[in-house]
């Protein structure tokens, strides 16, 4: 049986769809170093095993190129090994609208779940790889292991309260504060990736961070203009420092003193 009959979800695009051999799926969520972040936070070894006969296959989505598009048939959710993506909606008007930014150790896909249909497009903002998970197979196992299913509800409850922090963001801070949450937020999630909390590269486009905060490409370049005046931040290109974390946090504190 190939791998599209056994996961008819999976799109027929021309990404590369890598079946995973018995070896290889012990290294996919026992020795990934993003279990902590990922589904298999929690559970024992016998209930790894479980999860993992569960993964179907990893795909590699290339810079650029969708994960799945609005309107595609909800079959799986995706769970970010390797890149960066974007989630976005076409608004009537034409343009595109951001709805998020996601990386290793995060779930794609949710959005399907009460429709049985994506809402959104997942875009790859770096070469990237996803492990499939297919969603029917996923809920019977979560009925037989509790602990799977009380942190796929936390997946879940943490995709609302991040949904929530951005209705925040819009909804009552100015432009600058806007920038600041967003860099101190990409920060916390690189610090849980054992990564740098204070220097990283952007895989979006300041076009794409306007368009999540809110704000016009020309305010964004502001902000990031003056942080760097101010000694905020130092910016070259896509590479951000974070120089005084302090000063980010205070201007979110104390906006009306600055």
């Amino acid at each position: 049986m190939s791998l599209q009959e056994a996961y008819p979800g999976l799109p027929h695009h021309n990404d590369t769809v890598i079946p995973i051999t018995i070896g290889a799926l012990k290294a996919a969520c026992s020795q990934c170093n993003l279990r902590e972040l990922c589904l298999p936070y929690g559970l024992n070894e016998d209930e790894i095993q479980k999860l993992e006969s569960l993964v179907g296959a990893r795909r590699k989505i290339k810079r650029g190129t969708h994960l799945y598009r609005a309107g595609d048939n909800f079959e799986a959710i995706y769970a970010v090994k390797a890149g960066f993506f974007k989630t976005d909606v076409l608004l009537e008007d034409g343009r595109d609208q951001v709805t998020g930014f996601q990386m290793a150790g995060e779930i794609l896909g949710m959005d399907g779940i009460g429709t049985e249909a994506h809402n959104c497009n997942a875009v790859a903002l770096e070469d990237s790889e996803v492990c499939v998970i297919p969603f029917t197979q996923l809920e019977h196992l979560s009925s037989e292991v509790r602990t799977l299913q009380h942190h796929f509800h936390k997946v879940m409850s943490r995709e609302i309260v991040r949904d929530q922090g951005v209705m925040m963001l819009l909804g009552t801070m100015r432009a600058e504060e806007r920038l600041a949450a967003f860099l101190l937020n990409l920060s916390q999630r690189f610090t849980a990736r054992g990564y740098s909390p204070q220097e990283f590269h952007l895989r979006m486009t300041r076009e794409e961070i306007g368009s999540y905060l809110g704000l016009k490409l020309e305010t964004v370049s502001r902000a990031f203009s003056r942080f760097q005046d101010e000694g905020f931040i130092s910016v070259q290109q896509k590479h951000i420092r974070i120089l005084d974390v302090v000063g980010l946090k205070q201007l979110l504190k104390h906006p009306q003193h600055r």
